[in-house]
């Protein structure tokens, strides 16, 4: 079953090479065009949330996992298109802010002290993610719309996907990458996001075969997922542990 959904052809609409597109421009935009006041968005709360390095495992694993899911199991077109929509919805919105309306920079330490896999991970995150574009949440945003397009395929799944959204976004504040009000933010605009696009799409316009079909092929994800933590462990030990 799973051959058989992974071999079916897959239309890619416009739409989708146009949220490509915009990809690159969260990395090289803010160095390009830094904006003269950066906000920092914070509140007691967040000055009373430690960094837990672990956290940062949890975070690359999990955003991984919600980033390819999708993929996998939405595969009736007009789902596609609408999870597309709301995609690019949260994008161009969070990218409204990053750079016009709210530009913002990450409660990051100065430095991470320690030593070990996990704060080898948060200092990989640290380097590859620019400490800018915190509000709103884009990451969290991201992670709850794809659980919300896969709750529409299968109820469970969107549920499980759910928990790993909710874990992404708790996550992101023990990594001190956002801020709470980031977070709130974030999945306020997956929800509305869901509420425009998603949320009239009746899971009965699921075939049989893509319902069935989604839990091994969210397996066959999680899988995916696991190779990528255990590439992030071989790099780190490739480094001598440091």
């Amino acid at each position: 079953m799973v051959g058989r959904s992974l071999a079916r052809p897959y239309r890619v609409p416009v739409s989708m090479v146009l949220l490509f597109a915009l990809v690159p421009f969260y990395v090289l935009t803010p160095q390009f065009l830094p904006p003269t006041t950066r906000h920092v968005p914070e509140l007691a709360l967040d000055r009373a949330l430690p960094l837990i390095p672990p956290w940062a495992i949890v975070y690359g694993a999990l955003y991984l996992f919600l980033i390819l899911l999708p993929l996998f199991v939405v595969r009736e077109e007009e789902l596609i298109r609408r999870t597309v929509h709301a995609y690019l919805l949260i994008w161009i919105t969070a990218y409204l802010f990053f750079f016009v309306v709210y530009p913002t920079t990450a409660p990051r330490p100065d430095k991470v002290d320690g030593e070990g896999f996990a704060v080898w991970g948060l200092r990989a995150l640290y380097s590859s993610d620019p400490p800018y574009n915190c509000f709103p949440s884009l990451h969290v945003a991201h992670s709850f719309v794809s659980a919300l397009a896969c709750s529409r395929v299968h109820r469970r799944l969107g549920i499980i996907a759910a928990v790993a959204a909710a874990l992404v976004a708790v996550s992101t504040l023990f990594t001190k990458q956002h801020y709470v009000l980031d977070v709130v933010a974030g999945g306020l605009l997956a929800f509305v996001a869901y509420g425009i696009f998603l949320r009239r799409y009746s899971p009965d316009r699921i075939p049989e075969f893509d319902r069935r079909t989604a839990p091994a092929l969210a397996l066959c994800v999680s899988a995916v997922a696991a190779v990528g933590l255990a590439a992030a462990w071989l790099a780190y030990l490739w480094g001598g542990g440091v």
